[in-house]
Order: C-alpha cells, then structure tokens, then sequence
C-alpha cells in the first residue's frame, strides 16, 4: 500500500521540501499548483451500497448497470455517478486508487501522478514536475536541463551527442566502452557513429569489409543473403562450398597430424 501511495501521490508533487534544489521561482509555482490542484480537483471515494434512486444506473467506467444494494464507489464532485469498487481506477494507468483518493478532470478521475502530468511535464531523472520555462525532450520523455547526463559518467549531455540506453542518455564514449555490441566480423564495437546491420539477433559493421559473404566476401547490404552457424553467405551455393572447404580442412589437419614424423 505504501509504495502505490508514492507512486500515485508523488510527495514531491505537492511539497517543497522534497524539492531541495528548486528555485524560489519554481518554489512558488509548485505551491500555487497543488493549492490549485487541493482545492479544484483532490477527493476520495466513499464505498456504500448503491441507493434505491441510482437502481439500474450504469458504471461511470464500464458502462454495466448498478443494482439498488451492489457495492458501489461515490465520488462527491462528480455528482451522482457511481463506479464497481474495481472500476474504480486512474483513467490513464488504470490502477486502482488506495484509499480511493482521486483527482478528477473533465469528468475522469485520475492518480496524482498522472493527473498532475495532464498539466506539467515530469523529469526523467529525478521524478519531480519541472516549473522552468526551458526543459529537453527526447525519446518522448522530458529532463530539467541539468539533469540530462550521462547515466555513466553524468557529463552534461545538452548539445552534445547521446545514445539512448535502457530509457536513458549515454555519451558516445561511455556507450561505446560499456555497451556497444561487438560486430561478428571484425569483433570491434559497433560505436554509435558506425552504420549496423542486424540478422537473426547478430550485428555487424554495416560496411562491405564486415557485412560480406564468407566465402567470396560479396557485400550484403541491401542483398538476399543466407546465414549458417552465425556466418552469412550470398547464395546457398557459397554456403555448401564454406562447408566443403571446412570438411576438406579438418581432413587435412587430420591427416597431417597421423602421420609419422620424420624421427620414427
């Protein structure tokens, strides 16, 4: 219960100090916004059954009708419209409301946490409303502007070039030593400046050097192409003659290595 009451009702959305490092600008904002929020939107359910005039009412959320006596859910600010206990949820990420406190918006009602989004974007990094007027999107998430880091080595990331990882910015330096996927060719990482090509979950250097047939070395790229125990052909003709020359090779070795030396 205590953890779906932090997520539904974020404490730094409507207190200031779990906001340390605000502004006295952005302090302001935040109170004017949740005294806003108390007064206008902020109520609680009350569960009782349904009452002899609501009989045959439908669900706010489903649509299903209400019989005089069923378990219903009330909202005083949304006048008399009744919901199943287990309708009785956030419109946007459809998890029942402890303790039935909601906050209501154009007639849905809402957790904290999403309502108050519905008004200001939320920083991916620490979780708080941003009040700035300057914020940075990307990936469809927001940052204060000293919060887009690199989640490695936290140099500040705005301007500069970044990959994204896990849902998170990363430098170029920091994703290549960390994460970057080694090619199968060449067996370098696959920086985030380099073109990639991918087959069956396996990644190459994009270039004609690496992304080639094994047998005649044919660049893939854009080209049908067949692969067989990880290596990539450009017809099944130079992958049963990869697999000629291999057995004539373990022949070979077999061979040179039972035979008798000069010594005996």
């Amino acid at each position: 219960r205590t953890r779906a009451l932090l997520q539904q009702l974020p404490p730094q959305d409507c207190d200031e100090r779990y906001c340390p490092d605000l502004a006295e600008e952005e302090r302001r904002q935040l109170r004017a916004f949740s005294a806003r929020r108390r007064r206008e939107a902020l109520g609680q359910g009350l569960a009782c059954p349904v009452p002899g005039p609501c009989h045959g009412c439908p669900c706010k959320k489903c649509g299903r009708r209400l019989n005089k006596g069923d378990p219903g859910i009330s909202a005083s600010q949304l006048g008399d419209q009744f919901w199943h206990p287990s309708c009785f949820s956030c419109h946007f990420c459809h998890q029942p409301l402890v303790d039935l406190i909601y906050f209501q918006q154009d007639g849905r009602i809402y957790c904290g946490r999403h309502h108050a989004e519905l008004f200001r974007p939320r920083c991916a990094s620490c979780d708080q409303l941003i009040f700035m007027e300057e914020c940075i999107e990307a990936e469809g998430r927001r940052w204060h502007l000293e919060h887009f880091c690199c989640l490695e080595c936290d140099v500040p990331l705005r301007g500069q070039r970044y990959v994204m990882t896990s849902g998170r910015p990363c430098c170029c330096g920091c994703f290549e030593s960390l994460f970057a996927e080694p090619c199968q060719a060449c067996g370098d990482p696959i920086g985030a400046d380099s073109e990639e090509a991918t087959h069956q979950g396996l990644r190459w250097h994009a270039r004609a050097a690496c992304f080639c047939c094994s047998l005649c070395r044919k660049p893939l790229h854009g080209q049908p192409l067949t692969s067989r125990h990880g290596r990539l052909f450009c017809s099944e003709t130079c992958s049963l003659g990869w697999d000629a020359s291999s057995t004539a090779s373990d022949s070979s070795d077999s061979a040179f290595a039972s035979a008798p030396s000069p010594d005996s």
